[in-house]
């Protein structure tokens, strides 16, 4: 990073820490199996948990039963996850689910939604007590904690996955099922029990049991926690204060839509009172930037969310040749956005909620190089590295398992090594983690814009070109572009600037150029003090 004194103005996206890392997110049962002896083959009687294949439509195979993955499988392949570019695995929830499968509900169907007979807790989202690791993950010398010591050692956060609005399926069950819509505390203890019946027929007046719920249905036959009893906030909190006390270093909150901004105020403040500047992102399932902004604000918690408006445009860009890369522009809210700030949000193009980015090879290699190089924090779900299930939905391959040889043989995949290039890039420098976005163009099968870093010692101007098109195309830039000795983000290469540049970038590539420099051009400078008023709502 160039030591060049500026003149003490600051120009940045933003300060939290945690931006500096992208993020490969894994479905622990459905990356690998490390350790066969906590499978639990046998768990379920009538009901067995383990392997429980569906093919809905004829050649679309998918698992409702647990695989085998685990904590040992994530971590023998921490080495593989670091070299690729990454600094933080996203884990499903780690919580204890019940030990059948759900009688209950209605039989899946391909595309089905809420739709849970057959199903196991393998995904982890089920969780009966939520102080107590699942047996599938662990093992012998290898607990929670022991897992993210282990993950440290190999320079990765965890980011646990939480859930606080719900908790297993609850009722619709022919027969009652052990664990199925109960909740237990940190001593094992039964504090709360839907008892199979219904929401509308839950007594909370009368039964201490049923206080922990709703009286109103929520999301399938998930039992819906009250968010109007305080003792459900404690339970909360004290089960995830216990998680970070043993190494999560940050949370994704499922479903937090389904709880009022009162809810995770509160449950912020009290996690960041003892862990101050605690990093989470939400799940708002919603298109609309309106819609999940509001998680993002100081009084509602300052919660940042997944990116979900700008996973749209991605994949309407990135699935289809020829689109334009103007469809992005509007996703990103550099200026005068709804969002609390736009540069904390998670970005990213599929997950284990949808289908998967169903792009060609260079449509995954687009998607990356702008994902990476973009303002947000990117996550990656795994198997993208090889274009895994491509287009596939939850019930249609979405979650399948990936395994050791698919890892092992994934350098083969041409997605693999763009993707490794690109993502070192942004880990090795700061204005592609945190720098500000100014767009130049984003037009057609090519985008170029800055990302710029200067605080305090620290200064960097990046040049991102991309060219998503199938013929090599011959850049011009002239706009805000600041004289000096720039070099190539990849070969190192001096390019010598003066106030004009032409660079070549082969079709499906990008090309990176820095400067490590504070900000000495006028326009350029009063531009990024226009960006900088205004990429922060007054509203909050």
């Amino acid at each position: 990073m160039g030591a060049q004194a500026s003149d003490g103005e600051a120009f940045y996206g933003t300060r939290e820490a945690f931006a500096s890392d992208a993020i490969y997110f894994v479905m622990t049962d459905r990356f690998v199996n490390g350790d066969p002896g906590n499978d639990q083959r046998d768990q379920g009687g009538d009901h067995p948990t383990f392997d429980r294949p569906v093919e809905l439509k004829p050649g679309e195979l998918a698992n409702i039963g647990y695989l085998g993955g685990d904590f040992k499988g994530v971590l023998d392949n921490a080495g593989y996850i670091h070299d690729l570019g990454f600094n933080a695995v996203w884990i499903t929830p780690i919580v204890d689910n019940p030990d059948q499968a759900f009688t209950g509900s209605k039989p899946i169907a391909s595309g089905s939604i809420g739709t849970d007979q057959g199903k196991t807790g393998y995904h982890g989202y089920w969780g009966v007590n939520f102080y107590k690791l699942d047996e599938h993950l662990p093992s012998p010398g290898l607990d929670f904690a022991g897992f993210t010591r282990a993950m440290q050692a190999q320079d990765l956060k965890v980011v646990l996955d939480i859930v606080a609005n719900h908790g297993s399926p609850a009722y619709s069950m022919p027969v009652a099922q052990p664990m199925f819509g109960q909740i237990y505390d940190a001593d094992g203890k039964l504090v709360a029990d839907h008892q199979n019946l219904r929401p509308g027929q839950l007594d909370p007046a009368r039964q201490p049991l049923h206080r922990f719920y709703n009286t109103r249905p929520g999301l399938a036959e998930l039992s819906d926690t009250n968010e109007n009893n305080p003792d459900v906030l404690d339970y909360f909190v004290g089960a995830y204060e216990q998680w970070i006390d043993q190494g999560a270093a940050a949370f994704r909150v499922d479903t937090i839509r389904w709880m009022p901004h009162d809810f995770w105020k509160q449950f912020a403040d009290r996690i960041r009172a003892r862990h101050p500047d605690f990093f989470m992102f939400g799940e708002n399932f919603d298109y609309d930037a309106a819609t999940i902004a509001p998680h993002t604000w100081a009084r509602n918690g300052h919660i940042s969310v997944l990116d979900f408006p700008m996973k749209k445009a991605m994949a309407e860009v990135f699935e289809s040749p020829g689109s334009d890369y103007a469809r992005l522009a509007a996703s990103l809210y550099l200026e005068d956005g709804p969002y609390a700030n736009p540069y904390d949000l998670v970005t990213f193009y599929d997950n284990h909620d949808m289908a998967r980015l169903n792009a060609s090879d260079q449509g995954f290699i687009d998607a990356n190089n702008w994902l990476f190089t973009a303002r947000g924090i990117p996550a990656l779900y795994y198997g993208s590295e090889t274009g895994f299930m491509r287009g596939r939905g939850e019930h249609a391959g979405n979650r399948n398992y990936y395994g050791q040889q698919r890892i092992d043989d994934a350098a083969r995949s041409p997605i693999y090594a763009p993707l490794k290039r690109i993502a070192n890039l942004r880990r090795d420098n700061i204005a592609l983690q945190r720098g500000l976005q100014l767009d130049v163009s984003l037009e057609g099968d090519q985008a170029v814009f800055y990302r710029v870093y200067q605080q305090d010692d620290q200064h960097q101007i990046a040049l991102v070109l991309l060219n998503k098109g199938d013929a090599s195309h011959r850049f011009e830039v002239e706009q805000w572009l600041q004289s000096g000795s720039w070099r190539d983000g990849f070969s190192g290469k001096r390019v010598q600037v003066d106030g004009k540049l032409q660079v070549e970038v082969p079709g499906h590539d990008v090309r990176v150029l820095l400067l490590d420099q504070a900000v000495t051009r006028p326009d350029l400078k009063q531009r990024l003090q226009q960006l900088m008023a205004r990429k922060v709502p007054k509203a909050d």
